[in-house]
């Protein structure tokens, strides 16, 4: 048995809003970030089927555990250039350093390279050409800057 492989098939930029802060709520507080738009390219090879546009009206439902943890869950909508619509549930985990997700979680640049942010997204879409997205399992790797996410997509082989 061989061990997978990992092909990169979308990096998406979300632009974020200021984040709703709801408070503790039982496991953690809870938080909601705003997904205003952004840009969606697709790797080498799906260019022409996955570059496109992030619709604004989605949002990361967030958790914040005491020590930091972030449980995240976006949700939001693709658009193609060909006009295909692609829903995105993207379920993660980010952490790092207590001073360094204080940082981050109060909107501060922080370097991408101090923070575990990984993520296991699903795809659904009608669009008969992208139903590998629907059909393949993928791992995302983010990396969260003061107004914009950018998240990469890579298909398990």
């Amino acid at each position: 048995m061989r061990p997978p492989s990992l092909e990169l098939v979308l990096e998406v930029r979300v632009q974020v809003g200021v984040p709703i802060e709801l408070g503790a709520v039982g496991r953690g507080r809870r938080r909601i970030v705003p997904i205003l738009g952004g840009t969606c390219e697709g790797g080498e090879g799906y260019r022409d089927l996955l570059n496109g546009r992030v619709l604004a009206g989605g949002a990361d439902w967030q958790l914040i555990h005491p020590d930091g943890l972030t449980e995240a869950d976006a949700r939001y909508t693709l658009q193609t250039a060909q006009g295909h619509h692609v829903y995105v549930t993207n379920r993660g985990l980010r952490h790092a350093p207590p001073e360094i997700m204080t940082r981050l979680n109060a909107g501060e640049a922080v370097d991408p390279s101090l923070v575990y942010f990984c993520a296991t997204p699903t795809f659904e879409t009608s669009a008969p050409e992208l139903q590998m997205l629907a059909r393949s399992i993928f791992v995302g790797v983010g990396e969260r800057y003061p107004s914009e996410v950018v998240i990469r997509f890579w298909k398990v082989e």
